[in-house]
């Protein structure tokens, strides 16, 4: 298996932000489409968190700091790491996040700068930021055998928007849900 030329487009992934009662932020969700696996990664149609074989689910940080410009707000994240997942049976739930990570680690990686995300009074969110492939296991699916070190050995940069409308979060645990969507270009 040879990298992905650079630029070239690693995955699309959707899920959701969870803001913890505490201030904490992290995102959970599934992939789309996900480099270099071949054929349909979902055990069902239509696709879903459900039925998702990939997923991802990051480590908590918290906004380090908050700036206004105009009707632009810009949130500036951390340094932070998240994790992929291969799960031979999906089980992924968006009331409960903790189930985008269960299943097999096949990769780790880690955001290597600050993420500026900006939202625009009233409209959507946005965020660019690059990430280093930390540590990656090779795993079979669908009679193949992959492992990322070998797709995206650099990283990748992954762009995403957000919604600003909340989804109502599951009872007791967190205070704001944000559904988005991002893709991810390899790094050379």
């Amino acid at each position: 298996m040879q990298a992905l030329l650079p630029g070239r487009v690693a995955w699309y992934a959707t899920g959701r932000f969870y803001v913890t009662e505490s201030g904490e932020i992290f995102d959970a969700g599934y992939f789309l489409h996900l480099a270099p696996v071949d054929g349909d990664l979902f055990c069902a149609k239509p696709p879903s968190e459900t039925t998702a074989h990939f997923t991802f689910l990051a480590d908590p940080f918290k906004v380090t700091t908050s700036v206004t410009n105009g009707d632009l707000s810009l949130g500036v994240d951390p340094v932070g790491d998240f994790t992929l997942y291969f799960a031979e049976e999906p089980a992924g739930n968006f009331d409960d996040p903790n189930t985008f990570g269960c299943g097999t680690a096949i990769a780790r990686f880690r955001r290597v700068s600050i993420v500026v995300g900006v939202t625009v009074q009233g409209s959507v969110t946005t965020n660019v930021f690059s990430a280093e492939l930390l540590e990656s296991q090779p795993f079979t699916f669908r009679g193949g055998t992959y492992d990322l070190k070998d797709a995206l050995p650099h990283g990748i940069t992954q762009s995403g928007i957000a919604s600003t409308v909340a989804i109502t979060p599951p009872p007791g645990k967190y205070t704001t849900v944000i559904p988005f969507v991002g893709s991810a270009i390899a790094v050379g």
